[in-house]
């Protein structure tokens, strides 16, 4: 299904308290409805008045960002990186304990030496980005990456192809952490659906 404006507030695939103990209720709800809801609604607003970009999906958008009118470039920047980053990341998510494939965990390796070094390598380079973003397992020519973006940027804007996104956004993890990141992300860790993940690293690097 080719999605364009306006876009939907899709619903979680899972109950709000399916990811417990990993992921609170109190934070799924918040985060989902009000964050994700709102990015939807302010992206709604900024195509309302643009009818040459409605027929665009939000990766067309976010590919094509220098083509957009000026005052339209940033709003995207934000609320169209605000929805594909919130549904990448709620969809990365699950209450099931799924492996990668061993085909994917066969890339993982030639990029991060085993799953474990790649996790840990993520967990660093989420601890050491200042200020809110993401931290992204991405393809990048043809191999796996791990690539910072501030606030709601995307890799798709920088020719990368997103695999996972892990949320350094303080509204995460707040409520339950408070400032006790590395405890997010130990928990954040333990909810991936890794099997996805591998099934979207497969479809990147297919020949």
């Amino acid at each position: 299904m080719r999605e364009t404006y306006p876009f939907e507030k899709k619903p979680l695939s899972y109950a709000y308290d399916a990811l417990e103990p990993y992921v609170d209720r109190q934070t799924m709800e918040y985060h989902h409805d009000r964050h994700l809801g709102t990015y939807t609604d302010r992206l709604n607003q900024a195509l309302e008045a643009y009818p040459q970009w409605q027929d665009k999906t939000l990766e067309e958008l976010l590919r094509n960002l220098e083509e957009l009118p000026e005052e339209l470039r940033i709003p995207v920047i934000h609320n169209a990186g605000g929805v594909y980053n919130h549904r990448m990341y709620f969809d990365s998510l699950t209450k099931d304990k799924k492996q990668m494939d061993d085909k994917a965990l066969e890339k993982v390796r030639e990029s991060f030496g085993s799953l474990e070094q790649m996790k840990a390598k993520m967990k660093e380079e989420a601890m050491g980005l200042f200020g809110s973003g993401y931290v992204w397992l991405a393809v990048k020519d043809g191999r796996l990456v791990l690539e910072q973006t501030v606030n709601q940027d995307t890799p798709i804007s920088l020719g990368m192809i997103p695999i996972l996104p892990l949320d350094v956004w303080e509204h995460a993890y707040y409520l339950k952490h408070q400032n006790r990141r590395a405890d997010y992300l130990e928990q954040y860790m333990n909810a991936v659906d890794w099997k996805t993940v591998g099934e979207r690293i497969l479809e990147a690097m297919k020949d």
